[in-house]
Formats: C-alpha cells, structure tokens, sequence
C-alpha cells in the first residue's frame, strides 16, 4: 500500500479506505480494521484516519458504534447527496455554515468544558500559524479544525455528523475564496476567530452565535469582491 504524502491526508485515507470498501475487501457490516492497523497501511496517523472516518461516515458509508467498532453501511456514497454537495456554489456552502455552525457556537458557550476549551485554544493557534507564510492547503485545513472543534464542543452528535458530512464542500469552498479573492483579507482574520473562542470561553451563547456569524459573513463579503472583480 503506498503512503500518502500530500497536503490533503485525510481526504485521500478516506478515499484509499472507500476504494477498498467499493472493491468489496469488507462486505457490507463488516467491521474495518482498529485504527492503529489502517494508519499503518495507509502510512498516516492515527489521528488522520479518525478523521478519514467520520468522512467516511458523512457519505454514508460506514458508521461507528459505541464500543464495538467502525461498520460497514454502503459499498459506495450516496450519489443524491454528493451531487448536491457538486453543485453548491460558494453562496450555498456559506449559508449552510451559517445554519451549522452558528448554532452550535452557541451550544459550545452553554456547554463547552476544559477539554473543548484546549481543544480550541489549540487549533486557534494552529490556524494563526498557518495564516503566516504557509500555502492556501494548510491555512484552509487549520480553519476547519477551528470550525470542527466549535461543533465538537456543542455536544450534539446529530450537528457534528452533519458538519462532517458537509466538510468536505466547506473545505473545497474555502480554498475556491482564497484563489479567487482579490486581496488578502480572507488569510487575515484570526481576530475573529479568537472573538469566537473567547465568547465561547466566557459561556456567552449570543455572543458566540454573534461572533461567528460575522465570521461568516466576512466570508461572504470577500466573495461578493470577488465575484465583482471577475465581472
């Protein structure tokens, strides 16, 4: 099995893993490897086929249950969704984020605890890294590590299943606005983001929704920039 070197490790370990599903090396309920044995194969991290996992369960393909394992649902994901998801302009993608993630800011700021506080503290610092100097990849996959960790913190399995399986296209969207965008201004927002984690720190649920709602907004100025600029 070759190792995965680029950018983009959880997207391909959750496409090697989906592959060898479609090619029928687990049947339907079967169970999949432990994660220590398919982060070998695949040449990753533990933590990267964690990930590669709930993408996995995002498309419908596989599901995790309490204490026995990861499963096999599908042989393939659901063609009426990912066509969805294909046609979601940076507009839809953006709406939709707004729908997710600024509930569950406020949820995180009534219900957050000691670990979703490191956990946050930790990928806002990941993301300020990244905004310096490194590649578009990088910046974006930190950002969503920020947003995922705001959904992990608002407790609700049913919200973070549907940000999971929405991921994808956020990410996709995201890396489209960095390309298109005019100026710089879509790199520079860490302020923001730190709004949101001390709104959530503070267990202000107005405040959170507030703070991420103008994040996302934000967003969707610099598109409209954009979007003038190519016109």
């Amino acid at each position: 099995m070759p190792e995965l070197r680029r950018s983009s490790l959880v997207e391909q370990a959750a496409d090697q893993i989906a592959a060898r599903i479609a090619a029928g090396e687990w049947e339907i309920g079967a169970k999949l490897p432990p994660e220590s044995a398919l982060a070998s194969e695949l040449g990753v991290g533990r933590s990267t086929v964690r990930e590669a996992v709930k993408e996995l369960r995002g498309r419908g393909m596989v599901e995790a249950r309490q204490g026995s394992g990861v499963f096999v649902l599908a042989l393939e994901r659901s063609e009426e969704w990912d066509s969805v998801l294909r046609r979601a302009d940076i507009d839809d993608v953006l709406e939709v984020r707004e729908v997710i993630e600024v509930k569950a800011a406020e949820l995180a700021a009534g219900r957050r605890d000691s670990r979703d506080l490191d956990r946050l503290r930790a990928t806002l610092t990941h993301r300020a890294d990244a905004e310096n100097g490194r590649s578009d990849d990088e910046l974006v996959d930190a950002d969503l590590e920020f947003h995922r960790a705001v959904v992990r913190a608002a407790h609700n399995p049913v919200l973070s299943e549907l940000f999971e399986s929405f991921a994808p296209r956020i990410r996709s969207a995201m890396l489209d606005m960095l390309r298109l965008s005019p100026d710089d201004r879509h790199r520079h927002d860490q302020d923001a983001h730190s709004q949101i984690m001390e709104t959530i720190r503070q267990r202000n649920p107005a405040g959170a929704g507030a703070a991420m709602l103008g994040q996302l907004e934000s967003d969707r100025r610099g598109n409209e920039r954009a979007a003038t600029a190519r016109d």
